[in-house]
């Protein structure tokens, strides 16, 4: 049966590396993968057109395909918007409309790019990681929220840190099965000792890991766990944590790796329809000049048939093609190092569906 992917390149950046993307999807179509796309408008360069960040096309387009292929949303152009619809409510719209509640954050250092960290290799190499960030709760999603005026006429801003229950329990369910599959260990970061919020969040997993006792689970402050993912990060196996703890963390992680242009991302609602995407943002500074490094947008394929398309034998093609263009290295600028030879995004993409 056919598998469709709807496509949102987005904005910047995300224009260039999704078209990458698609010319290893076609590759892979020529060797039996039975899907088709369809592209669609979202973020910024939605706005401009439809003057929505996220159109009622685009989202009947999403909730009609089995995966989503996004790109990236944002840029310098649309940060005067009222902050109703700036290209970011559309990637937040998305998420909401979707449910897609679980992000899957791999930080993981190939060991071509060990030099490429900002860490010494003995530090990272064998770096492996995953992080699961709550994504449709917390504070970028609580109520009420705004900034106000006082009696004294001073502006006051203010957010809510919210969650459920049942909104704690299914993320970490989902950590705890991911973690099976590893090497069996999750760490849930919090604030427990300050947020009454992450106070429950303890409470809640710790009551999940009743019955998930074949996973050793440990806790930590989000503070101490910034400082040991730079200290010794080959310490974590599986990471779960809220919404913004998430955002930061994996940031983080990213650079750990070498490159925040080498980390694709899942997002998953219960009916394991998913969100693909790189981590990261839309880069206006270098967009239009054909040197953005495509492949986290090309491993977040990979994610995307192992996690909702079931081609888990088409996904290990496309990380042992990449592997492969790596050991021949191909590097484009945010990966270069001297003795490379620095390619640009269409070449890095070519080079993948030539090694696949």
């Amino acid at each position: 049966m056919t598998k469709k992917i709807a496509v949102l390149p987005g904005d910047g950046i995300g224009q260039e590396i999704v078209a990458e993307a698609v010319k290893v999807i076609e590759a892979l179509k020529t060797h039996g993968l039975d899907v088709e796309m369809e592209q669609g408008l979202v973020g910024g360069t939605a706005y401009d057109e439809t003057g929505s960040p996220l159109p009622t096309e685009t989202l009947k387009l999403t909730k009609e395909s089995d995966a989503i292929l996004l790109g990236a949303v944002g840029g310098y152009k649309w940060e005067s918007l009222d902050i109703a619809v700036r290209p970011e409510k559309g990637l937040l719209g998305l998420r909401a409309e979707l449910d897609l509640f679980a992000n899957l954050r791999p930080a993981i250092l190939y060991p071509q790019l060990a030099n490429a960290s900002s860490l010494k290799p003995k530090i990272v190499s064998g770096l492996d990681i995953m992080i699961v960030r709550e994504l449709t709760g917390g504070i970028y999603f609580g109520e009420p929220r705004g900034v106000r005026i006082l009696e004294n006429g001073e502006r006051q801003g203010y957010n809510t840190l919210v969650y459920k229950e049942s909104e704690v329990k299914r993320i970490a369910e989902v950590a705890f099965d991911i973690a099976r599959k590893r090497d069996s260990r999750v760490c849930s970061v919090d604030k427990a000792n300050v947020l009454e919020v992450t106070e429950m969040w303890r409470d809640v997993v710790n009551e999940l890991h009743e019955d998930n006792k074949d996973i050793e689970l440990s806790h930590m402050y989000v503070d101490n766990a910034a400082m040991q993912l730079v200290r010794a990060p080959k310490q974590f196996d599986v990471m779960v944590t809220t919404n913004m703890f998430g955002d930061i963390l994996s940031d983080c992680a990213a650079m750990l790796t070498g490159s925040i242009g080498m980390l694709p991302s899942a997002s998953l609602n219960a009916k394991g329809q998913g969100m693909y995407e790189p981590i990261h943002g839309s880069a206006p500074d270098i967009a239009g000049q054909n040197i953005a490094n495509p492949l986290a947008t090309i491993l977040s394929v990979a994610m995307m048939l192992r996690y909702s398309l079931d081609e888990s034998a088409m996904a290990d093609r496309i990380e042992k093609a990449v592997d492969k263009v790596l050991d021949q290295k191909l590097r484009t600028a945010d990966i270069y190092s001297d003795g490379m030879k620095q390619v640009s995004t269409s070449e890095m993409g070519d080079a993948v569906v030539a090694a696949l």
